[in-house]
């Protein structure tokens, strides 16, 4: 399995255990996508405190869920792997542009491109 494809799998999951409100099925995906679901499920409060400081005037909790589940993975990604920022959002940006709405991609980006800033 591509990296690519770790984290479409990693993102379907996510987006339904977010939707159920119940903890992540990683029966079935093994590997990176599995890790990167472990690692975002259980850093998830920490990297919503932080999406919803760079994202002036939305609350996560009134995010489209996919947009939620895309800014959660590529921050998690960010934060706690060694993939290339640049990587990491340029890949956030297509499966938000994929998965959800006609802007997602333009608000991943601005979001992630805030999350990356280093710290003043």
């Amino acid at each position: 399995m591509t990296k690519k494809e770790a984290r479409v799998s990693a993102l379907e999951v996510l987006y339904a255990a977010d939707v159920r409100g119940e903890a992540p099925d990683v029966e079935g995906i093994g590997g990176r996508a599995r890790r990167l679901v472990e690692g975002t499920w259980s850093r998830r409060g920490e990297l919503d405190g932080e999406i919803e400081h760079a994202a002036k005037g939305w609350r996560v909790d009134r995010m489209p869920v996919v947009d939620r589940s895309v800014l959660r993975l590529a921050l998690y990604e960010l934060r706690h792997t060694d993939t290339p920022m640049a990587v990491v959002i340029d890949q956030a940006v297509e499966l938000a542009k994929a998965y959800s709405t006609g802007r997602s991609g333009s608000f991943v980006n601005g979001v992630l491109g805030k999350l990356a800033e280093p710290p003043a």
